[in-house]
């Protein structure tokens, strides 16, 4: 199964990690192909036009790499290969489009949630994903 892991480095990435470590009888498998997804915020358009396109890139590297890195260390301490990336822009629509476009046959997520609601309510990524993905969603919360 082609699996992509969504990631923001948040406490609800920590929980959806936890729970994929805890059900390894779903997830540990050797045949599972995972790719691990974060999505850092573009920078304002007037912003970046005072830059290089070289600083820009590595300020999108650097960004990604602070959430990555120890999630790269959680998925080797498991013995779990993956590959990682990242993309830039809005995190709902990135994450749905590579989903969509990546072939993935399952989506894994954290979700904050928001309001006095929070534990019935999404929060607003995992909506925008759910309304623009059409690969199944496993929502951890």
């Amino acid at each position: 199964m082609k699996i992509l892991i969504a990631a923001d480095g948040s406490r609800f990435t920590k929980r959806m990690l936890a729970y994929l470590a805890a059900h390894d009888e779903s997830f540990g498998s050797k045949e599972h192909r995972f790719t691990v997804l974060t999505v850092v915020g573009a920078i304002p358009a007037r912003a970046t036009a005072a830059l290089t396109k070289k600083i820009v890139q590595e300020h999108y590297a650097e960004e990604a790499e602070s959430t990555l890195k120890p999630i790269r260390a959680f998925f080797a301490k498991q013995g779990i290969q993956a590959e990682f990336t990242h993309r830039v822009g809005e995190a709902g629509d990135q994450i749905a489009e590579l989903a969509r476009k990546g072939g993935f046959d399952l989506l894994v997520m954290g979700s904050h949630g928001h309001g006095a609601l929070a534990r019935l309510v999404l929060g607003s990524v995992a909506s925008r994903v759910l309304a623009n993905c059409d690969v199944p969603v496993l929502i951890v919360r």
